[in-house]
């Protein structure tokens, strides 16, 4: 007789097969089985068939197929007691040769003879014929199913790692695509199989600066198109300049500096407040800034007088401010100054004077002097000087000014707004909200988001403009730190954390010194903030525009180096495997070992981060298995402390590891999980199994007991007579 299970259930007597009835028939046959010469309660045949919900005839069903299985088999089955017994050697059932070549193959590999073992787990390959117990209902069936299924994948797994330990790679990937052929849906197995067909990692050398070759973005101006003015969140300020700008045609002078980081709205907000709101017997001068103010001595402030004075009897006032600054390059610096302010004194005199400077940190510097100096003289005459500068500008805080008008980011609220305003499709609240996440309430940023690439240039463009006046060394920093934040910023909605100073310090290859340099102007403009030793980018569309700016087949490699290089300073284990994560790096032998000696800590400081990189760990196909079983087993671990479902990274460790101890963990870790899931029956099936086998470490047989002590409350019937459904009980019971 040949009781085939690996596969639709058969079972065959010399060449005849032989019928075996319904599929209850055959699931009460698959229990009896799979505990071949042991007997089997007739209750736990109804649960192990039909589960809970057996019917009331599930008792007569039992005893009409074992009756029927009797006739089939020729007497095989014994009865007694209300227990049935399958006597049949378990050489002759396929599931317990299968189990028995793959305790065959452990020995050999204990004894280190590659080429028994080899032998041993071909052979047991060969048993299968499809899914096990294929068809067959209930929850044993499932149970089981699921289980010798994970043997299965090992032993499979192990037969591909000796054919290519023996250079037979062709055979090797035969092993796995058979499988994949079998379970077509287990992603895990797709990856095993590219794995074993792609060319072995090559490695990053650690001397390499990771940013070298990598393209930085160029300097480019801001587009017209994404700069229109907006009211949405900014009433207050413009309420506050209109009055400051009526105040002037009272004679009352003053003088605001206007001041956030750059595409917070500062042009926006003056046309918007200003344009349209300055009385007629003001005169007004309007100029913006750029690269090219600094170069010619007072331009800016030029322009400006003149633009305010053209057409008036005080033109000749902005002629001699010409000649004034003619002069500027063989005059001293001091009576330059006194000349110019004298003339644009007079010139308030003459009329209410409202002079507006859009970026004026790109002055040159005469020119911030004589405007500095102007704003002590607005309260002898009507002068209104409104300057807009970029934070962090240099000299811009040296103004003196009569009041900080500081633009703030846009609130949650407005900042949606916005993006509903300018998207030609409103998006859905689910994009709308990464979008004001990654934007930090930056109008120039959340307009280009909303636009997506129906501007000019898109967001990379967008970026460079404001990373334009930095220098090479702090840009690069800057791209270091992007890449280093780049975990957090693939996690919508996440906290942001940045990067520590140490880490970033390590990454660029600077001291303290030379970082907290290359990082000041960043600090100053409000790019970067500070939380501690760490940075953190204000924008995560910055971080993230810098990360995706670099090629792609770059990232990878640059991820790696970085995580190897923070590894060998020394830093926290979480800001390493962030950088594994992060850049989808394969683990080779030098990621896994370093991830097995850290783990533990890794476990302490970071436990999701760390199930999310042993669940990688797991699922990589080029990891060497003396690694990888190790990491699954702490995968288990950490998903049993949080709570979730352990089984199936246990059962996987369980079918691969020779160690007794950890086998016998594995198998309790699984069977916890089963009882916790509130599924006695199934976690009885494992710890009666892990007892059977005889292979497991002496504490966690003594586990493995109490967990059935614990779990046989809850099992179907009882130990001495048969399980007896009550009815309820009902008015009139007594």
């Amino acid at each position: 007789m040949d009781l085939r299970l690996l596969g639709p259930v058969h079972a065959v007597r010399d060449t005849t097969e032989i019928s075996l009835g319904s599929a209850r028939s055959t699931a009460v046959l698959c229990v009896l089985a799979l505990d071949a010469g042991h007997a089997v309660s007739r209750d736990r045949l109804i649960h192990a068939v039909w589960g809970e919900d057996a019917p009331a005839s599930a008792m007569g069903n039992v005893y009409t197929y074992v009756n029927a299985l009797r006739r089939m088999l020729d007497g095989l089955i014994d009865s007694g007691g209300g227990t049935y017994r399958l006597n049949l050697p378990v050489e002759s059932i396929d599931a317990h040769r299968f189990e028995a070549l793959r305790e065959t193959a452990r020995r050999h590999r204990a004894a280190g003879d590659a080429e028994a073992e080899l032998a041993a787990v071909r052979a047991a390959g060969a048993l299968w014929r499809g899914d096990a117990l294929a068809g067959v209902p209930g929850p044993f069936a499932e149970a089981h199913r699921l289980r010798l299924t994970e043997l299965r994948i090992a032993t499979a797994e192990r037969h591909a790692a000796l054919l290519t330990a023996a250079d037979r790679h062709e055979e090797a990937t035969d092993v796995l695509r058979a499988l994949v052929t079998a379970y077509p849906g287990r992603e895990d197995l797709r990856a095993m199989l590219a794995g074993a067909l792609r060319p072995a990692w090559r490695q990053v050398p650690m001397t390499v600066t990771p940013f070298a070759g990598v393209p930085s973005l160029g300097p480019h101006r801001t587009h017209p198109e994404v700069e229109r003015p907006s009211l949405i969140g900014r009433q207050h300020e413009i309420d506050r300049l209109r009055r400051i700008v009526a105040d002037a045609a009272g004679g009352r002078g003053h003088s605001v500096r206007v001041e956030g980081p750059a595409g917070i709205g500062k042009s926006a907000l003056l046309t918007v407040a200003l344009r349209d709101a300055v009385p007629k017997q003001c005169l007004l001068g309007w100029v913006v800034g750029d690269e090219l103010s600094g170069r010619a001595p007072l331009g800016l402030l030029l322009e400006c007088v003149d633009s305010a004075l053209a057409g008036t009897p005080a033109r000749h006032l902005a002629a001699q401010l010409v000649t004034v600054a003619g002069d500027a390059t063989h005059t001293a610096p001091e009576a330059t100054v006194a000349e110019a302010v004298e003339l644009v004194v007079r010139a308030a005199r003459e009329a209410p004077l409202l002079l507006v400077a859009d970026d004026l940190h790109w002055a040159d510097p005469l020119t911030r002097q004589i405007w500095d100096e102007l704003g002590r003289r607005t309260a002898e005459v009507p002068l209104v000087l409104v300057a807009a500068v970029r934070t962090g500008s240099a000299g811009a805080h040296a103004l003196s000014v009569g009041e900080v008008l500081a633009v703030p980011a846009l609130d949650p609220a407005a900042a949606a707004a916005l993006v509903r305003a300018v998207a030609a499709d409103p998006p859905e609240a689910p994009r709308l909200g990464r979008m004001v996440d990654e934007a930090g309430g930056n109008p120039y940023y959340l307009r280009h988001l909303a636009a997506g690439e129906t501007v000019a240039g898109g967001l990379p463009a967008a970026v460079a403009a404001h990373l334009a006046p930095f220098g090479a060394g702090t840009r690069e920093v800057l791209r270091a730190a992007a890449f280093l934040s780049a975990y957090e910023l693939a996690v919508p909605g996440s906290q942001p954390v940045g990067c520590s100073r140490a880490s970033l310090a390590a990454a660029t290859d600077r001291t303290p010194a030379d970082l907290s340099r290359e990082l000041a102007p960043a600090l100053a403009a409000g790019l970067l903030v500070t939380s501690g030793e760490r940075v953190v980018f204000a924008h995560r569309v910055v971080a993230r525009t810098l990360h995706e700016g670099t090629p792609a087949a770059l990232r990878v490699p640059v991820h790696r180096s970085l995580g190897l290089r923070l590894a060998e300073a020394g830093a926290p284990p979480e800001e390493v495997v962030v950088q594994f994560l992060a850049g989808k790096v394969p683990f080779d032998t030098a990621i896994g070992a370093w991830l097995a000696e850290h783990v533990s800590r890794l476990a302490e400081r970071a436990p999701m981060i760390t199930l999310t990189v042993l669940h990688r760990a797991h699922a990589e196909p080029g990891l060497d298995p003396e690694l990888q079983v190790p990491l699954t087993a702490w995968l288990a671990r950490l998903l049993l402390r949080h709570e979730r479902n352990a089984a199936v990274p246990a059962a996987w460790v369980a079918a691969r590891t020779t160690d007794p101890q950890v086998e016998g963990e594995m198998l309790w870790i699984a069977a916890r999980t089963h009882e916790r899931r509130d599924e006695p029956e199934t976690a009885a099936a494992i710890a009666h199994g892990a007892l059977r086998a005889g292979r497991i470490a002496p504490e966690w047989t003594e586990q493995i007991r109490e967990l059935l002590d614990r779990i046989r409350p809850r099992l179907p019937g009882d130990p001495t007579e048969p399980h007896i459904r009550r009815r309820p009980v009902v008015d009139g019971d007594r």
